[in-house]
This record gives C-alpha cells, structure tokens and sequence, in this order.
C-alpha cells in the first residue's frame, strides 16, 4: 500500500501506563455523509458518541448510532481470551488491555494484540461515501487451532441519546447478513455481514455500559447494548476475517457486501493522496489537511446536494459561522477550489432579509439565524477565495449579490435588531439573546452579555466595508454610487470604531459598547479580530497594543484565553455539570482557533522577517504536538483548560481548530496562505 501520511503509533506496553490517560486518547474516522466512528485507543467507549458506526439518514443531519462495539473472544480449548475492555460501574473490565500491545491511525485505525503466540491486528475503517464500516481481523501468526468469535453490540438510537432494555428491538437471520431494527415497520436498520464467518443466534441484552466522559459532564451515563447473536469460526493458518456494518432505511443488499476490501482500503489511500497533493513534501502539512478532511461533507438543500462543513466531532452539524472561519485552512490552503464554491453557495442559497444562516438544524434542513457575525464571516471567506482562486466569473455571478445584499441589509437592519446606528456601528439583540460567538447561556443566566456593539463585530463589518470598496474601485463594475456609498461608510465606521472602542484608561479595545453607551471593558481575545482581519480600523501603535496585551495576558501555549485571570470572573477549569461548563466557556476557558488570528495578527503588526516567523511558530509548536500526541489523535479539540495541566475540553475534533492551525502554521512558514 502507499504510505499514508497521519501514522500516530501509541506503545500500550509500557509499564506504569496510567489506565485513565489512555482513556483520554481517542480517534475519529469520518465520511462525506456526517457519519463518524470513534472510539480510545484502547477501545474502551467513555462517550455515547464513541461507536464503530454512527451514520446519518438525512446526511449530514439525523444521526444514528449503530454499532457501539464488539466483544471479541479466541478460545485455544485450554483457555478463552476475553479481547474487550469496558466500564461498567464500580469496576472495568480490561483483561484484553493485556493483550493488547498499541495503536495507530492511517486511513483506518490499528490495535495490535499478542494472546500468547497468536498475533492479531484489527483494523476498522469508514467508507467514504456510504455509511458502512469494516472490522477487519488479520490473524498473522497461527501457532495451532483456535475458535475465535466476534459478538456485535449494538445501539439503535438518536446519536445524542441513550439507549436501554426497554427499547423492543429484533433482528433477522438472511442469507445476506443480520438485520437488526426496531419493533416498528418504518425503523431503521442495522445490517450486519461476516461472510466467512457462521452466526449462532443468540439474542442478550448487555447492561450498564459505563460512559465516563458522560458522568464527568453530568449527564446520563450509563447504557444497555443489544446483541443478536455472535459470527465463530476456527481458525489453523493465517486468516483475514471482515465484519461489514452498514446503516440503512431499508434492506437492500446491494453494493453492501466488500468482497474486496483491499479495493476499499485503496480508494482511502487514493483519496488521501488528492487531498494532500498540494502539501508536496511538508509531512506536517499533509497531516493537518487530512485533519481539515474530516469535516467535509455533504449536505442536501432543495434537491441542490453541495460541499459543506462540519463544525465538530461527534455533536455539532454545520454551523455557519464556523464554517466560514474554518474554510481558508480547510479548503483554501489545500487548494480545493470546487470545493469551497460549493461550502458558500450552500449557504448563499439559504439566505433571508439579507442573513446567512448561523446553522442547520440537527435533524432537518432548517436553518436557524441567530447570529450576528456569520453573515460578515461570509463576507470576507468569499473575498478569500476570490483572492486564492482569482476566479471573479464566480464570485461575481454567484457570491457578489450576497455580499450586497448582507451589507444593505445590515445598514437599514435585518433579523434581532442588527442595523448600523447613527454612528455607523453595528448594534444588534438585547439582554435576551446571544448572537455573538461567546453564546452561552443556561436557561436565563447569560454569562457573556454582548448585546449592543460587540468589538469583532463591527471590525468585521469595517472589513466587509473595505473590502466591497477595494473590489468596486479595482473592477468594472460600472456603480459608481455604490463605490462612494461603501467608502463612506467605511470612513465613518473608522473613526467611530477608533473613538468607542479604544479604552485609554486601560490600553486595550473595548469588548462590547451597550445600546445604552457604557463600554464592557472585559479583556478579551476578540480584539485581536481588529488586527488580524485585511482591512484594520485601527492605527498601526493602537494595533501594537493590542498585540501586545493579548500576549501577555491571554495566550496559552494552545490558544487564546476567553478572559484575562486578572478578571474576578475568571474560570480556570472547564468543567462539572451543564451548568458550571457553560459559566466557564467564554470566561477565561482556552479556545485553539484564536491562535490563528493571533499569529496573522502578531505578524502583521512586527513585519514578516525569518526572525518574527521563528518567534510566532513557537506559538504553535505545542497544538502541533497535541495533533498527533493527545486528545484525539489527528485532530484538535474545540477548547482547553484555562491553567495547566491544560485538558482537552468539549468536542474531541473541531473544524476551526484545525483551521486556524493551519492558516498559522502557514503564515509562520511562507507568509501566506
């Protein structure tokens, strides 16, 4: 096979190995439909969205797990070897941690297990376009006979609940494989197929699966898995046995069954050369866009199937917002033009009154609009792919109307109240909504009020300004009363903008102006926006400054800081129930995606010599680390721990995350995207 560019190999036998690091370690294998797998390194389930196979009926949205996991025993006649671990409460099962020797992550991912003289490596990968996974079991070194079987257990449910023994499920026994659904006749199903393998029906139900990131975040942490039965068969020579899941509405058969899997295993591969084409030799580079790969996918509007992006692993859909922050490193950088044209006009053509959705629902193809920023997101990712593409056909035809139509809309006022005041400042919501990025809110505590005129906001809205005045004035566009229009509005959103937001007492911009004039003057990350962006409403020394304290009071080693410790309200941990999380999210927790604007920032303001790209890659060295080392491995979650020891927090794997690492990553190495 080709060499495959993600290869994170972790020894599990070393000796003092603390059991719950390794149950921190996890993976992610995703498709272009929002189906995932994802699991520890060990194979140990902690989450309710750790699975071989969780698919989705309306891709990318109503999700399913299917295949939690399989129990997997081998049996010389003197002894049975028990391969599963599990939690269960009070105690774990972890006899096949033994076993089990390590890990690593390509386009599948590899346990590696010694059970005497037996050698085995089991393998799962996702297909990439359809939602079916393959176990695949290599047997290596067969001393003499044993049986070996594999009991499949599974979960049919919504992907964010959880399943019990109340849940009246049955299965079928075809030629084909195992069909296993609900006691209803419109249910979903989950098909099941070992062709070389004999299945003895044995229907159980398993209890009390422990989760513990679950417990760990207060919720409901335990569940019941059902089995139908388990595929044996004895084995005296070097085999290679695969287990095919697959999720579907019906039971259809075709183009389920992998009779060549090594053809499957070379469709991963090629894939992951296209993608990565563009980094050439950089192996950190091609690491990081098979990272940005994972949350491609396909979403259906209209009859209109088209490109979009995923937020995060394993709970959030596309979210707009995200999605526009995330598209120049996922997609720009590797060059993935079609791509990205698809990203924006899936959102362009869900625009209302002027508003790109902030995201579509879970389960449906609605789409939500409460969001301030995600509209000026789109704005300057259009303007990013005109610049790396130059292909202005498109964008004028297809983006260029939406960009008037968000800048029109967002003067004369649009959804929540958005409309530039009479100082030419975006002011929108009130005390009863959250429209900016830091949206946490339990039931009515609103941990972050930003109402009003909130700091990157408004330099987004400048940028937008600049930008439509920069493409009017350099194109043939032939309005010049649009052009006299944008740069008027811009000048005076400049000097607005210098006059309400820049704090002289303190020496930092502003975090927020309320609608009835009185400034937030909280030390915030969202400043840095004000610098980082094309177009800065600031003067360079204000820009310096801003730099500055940013550095000094809220960059970690893997992120920015949501509020500065010298805050009272400070949160040092990210942790607890719903209720303690959401009062820590945006309240001093570490974001990973700010390190992009910081870098870009840090950079603009001291030059682009080698010494200043030396000094700004330090700034990333440590989240490049942790995309191979910790957390999920080939990925970065969404967010840290404020203080050390720094914990990987929220969503194991997040679009922007990875983004901005390698935008950062970029910038450090060439200067450019």
């Amino acid at each position: 096979m080709p060499n495959t560019y993600i290869n994170s190999g972790i020894n599990l036998n070393t000796a003092g190995t603390k059991l719950d690091s390794l149950l921190e370690k996890e993976w992610l294998l995703s498709n272009t439909r929002g189906g995932f797998a994802s699991s520890t390194v060990i194979a140990c389930n902690t989450r309710r969205y750790h699975g071989i196979l969780t698919g989705s009926l309306e891709p990318p949205a109503n999700r399913i797990m299917t295949l939690s996991s399989c129990f997997e025993t081998i049996d010389t006649g003197q002894r049975t070897y028990n391969l599963g671990v599990f939690e269960f409460p009070g105690k774990i099962l972890d006899e096949g941690l033994s076993y089990l020797k390590s890990f690593s992550k390509d386009i599948g991912v590899h346990y590696n297990y010694e059970i005497g003289n037996i050698e085995l490596r089991k393998s799962v990968y996702l297909m990439h376009d359809k939602d079916t996974a393959a176990i695949v079991y290599e047997f290596k070194d067969v001393p003499k006979e044993f049986d070996f079987s594999i009991r499949p257990l599974a979960a049919l449910r919504d992907f964010h609940s959880l399943q019990n023994s109340k849940a009246v499920i049955k299965f079928e026994k075809r030629t084909e494989c195992i069909v296993i659904h609900h006691d209803s006749p419109d249910s979903y199903k989950l098909l099941l197929s070992c062709p070389d393998i004999a299945f003895e029906p044995d229907p159980q139900w398993w209890y009390n699966f422990l989760y513990r990131a679950e417990k760990e975040r207060g919720q409901d942490f335990t569940e019941d898995l059902f089995s139908p039965g388990y595929f044996k068969c004895s084995i005296d020579s070097p085999a290679r046995i695969v287990l095919l899941a697959s999720l579907r509405n019906d039971f259809k058969p075709d183009n389920f069954y992998l009779h060549d899997i090594d053809g499957v295993i070379r469709q991963l591969y090629e894939h992951q050369m296209e993608i990565t084409a563009s980094a050439k030799k950089d192996e950190i580079l091609k690491s990081l866009y098979i990272a940005a790969d994972q949350f491609i996918a396909n979403r259906q509007i209209n009859a209109n199937i088209s490109t979009t992006i995923l937020a995060g692993f394993p709970w959030f859909a596309d979210w707009g917002r995200d999605t526009f922050i995330s598209l120049p490193g996922l997609l720009l950088a590797p060059k993935r033009f079609g791509e990205v044209k698809s990203v924006l006009a899936t959102f362009a053509r869900a625009i209302s009154n002027g508003m790109i959705p902030n995201r579509f629902d879970d389960y449906t193809n609605t789409a939500h609009f409460n969001s301030v920023d995600a509209s000026l997101w789109f704005v300057n990712a259009a303007f990013e792919y005109l610049k790396a593409s130059n292909d202005d056909e498109t964008f004028k035809k297809d983006f260029l109307p939406a960009i008037i139509s968000i800048i029109n809309s967002y003067q004369h006022g649009t959804f929540y109240g958005i409309h530039a005041d009479h100082d030419g400042l975006i002011t929108a919501g009130d005390s009863e909504t959250q429209l900016t990025w830091m949206d946490a809110k339990y039931q009515n505590t609103v941990f972050t009020p930003r109402f009003g005129k909130a700091v990157e906001v408004n330099a987004l809205w400048y940028n937008a300004l600049m930008l439509l005045s920069e493409y009017l004035e350099n194109n043939d566009i032939n309005d010049k009363q649009l052009l006299n229009t944008m740069r008027a509005r811009a000048g005076i959103v400049k000097q607005s903008f210098c006059k309400s937001f820049w704090n002289k007492t303190w020496g930092w911009l502003n975090d927020c102006i309320f609608p009835d004039g009185t400034a937030d003057a909280s030390l915030r990350p969202n400043q840095i926006f004000a610098v980082s962006l094309p177009f800065s409403p600031l003067p360079l020394s204000q820009q310096k400054a801003v730099v500055s304290i940013v550095r000094d009071k809220l960059l970690t080693p893997l992120g920015l800081r949501t509020l500065s410790p010298d805050d009272t309200r400070y949160k040092p941990q990210y942790s607890g129930a719903l209720l303690q999380r959401d009062a820590a999210y945006h309240q001093g927790t570490v974001w990973p995606y700010l390190i992009g604007p910081f870098v870009e920032a840090y950079l603009k303001v001291n030059g682009l010599s080698a010494k200043t790209k030396k000094a700004a890659r330090k700034f990333i060295q440590p989240l490049l680390a942790n995309l191979t080392e910790d957390g999920c491995i080939g990925s970065i979650c969404e967010i840290f721990d404020g203080e050390n020891p720094q914990k990987s927090k929220g969503c194991f794997a997040q679009a922007w995350s990875v983004a901005q690492l390698i935008k950062a990553y970029l910038l450090t190495k060439t200067g450019r995207l």
